[in-house]
């Protein structure tokens, strides 16, 4: 079972033709995946108070069609991957009233401490990473 955001496109997203720049899509995710933190209780700011932030390895878009100003985003996303150390997480972009793709992507993670340093989320934080292993189980028995 993967988390579903929605948000509507704004004017300032768009070009002169009012199509969605594609540099907003990875904003989008962003702010997917900062509400899926916050949905399951593990909100940004609450990491950063456990000294673990996971930072953003590498982004990959396969963009299908544009969306343009007054579209709302249905943004579905799923765990792909989850080591303890690394993460990807999935996502599908699809236009609500239509249902029409616009792109498809994933982004890689890492976890670090406050300094940056890798870490493993399973030896320091176990209780946050079982909620990933139950997440992406879920996935996996879908």
């Amino acid at each position: 079972m993967g988390y579903v955001f929605e948000r509507k496109v704004n004017y300032y997203e768009t070009d002169k033709m009012g199509v969605v720049h594609h540099s907003n899509y990875i904003r989008y995710m962003e702010e997917a995946r900062g509400a899926w933190l916050e949905s399951i209780d593990m909100p940004f700011q609450v990491l950063e108070e456990n000294s673990i932030t996971i930072p953003v390895l590498g982004v990959s878009c396969n963009y299908k069609y544009h969306a343009t100003y007054g579209d709302t985003i249905v943004i579905n996303m799923i765990i792909k991957e989850y080591t303890g150390v690394r993460m990807t997480v999935e996502y599908e972009m699809k236009d609500k009233k239509t249902s029409k793709l616009f792109l498809t992507g994933e982004t890689k993670h890492c976890f670090t401490d406050s300094n940056l340093k890798p870490i493993s989320l399973k030896k320091h934080a176990p209780e946050f990473s079982r909620k990933f292993e139950n997440l992406l189980e879920n996935v996996s028995a879908s």
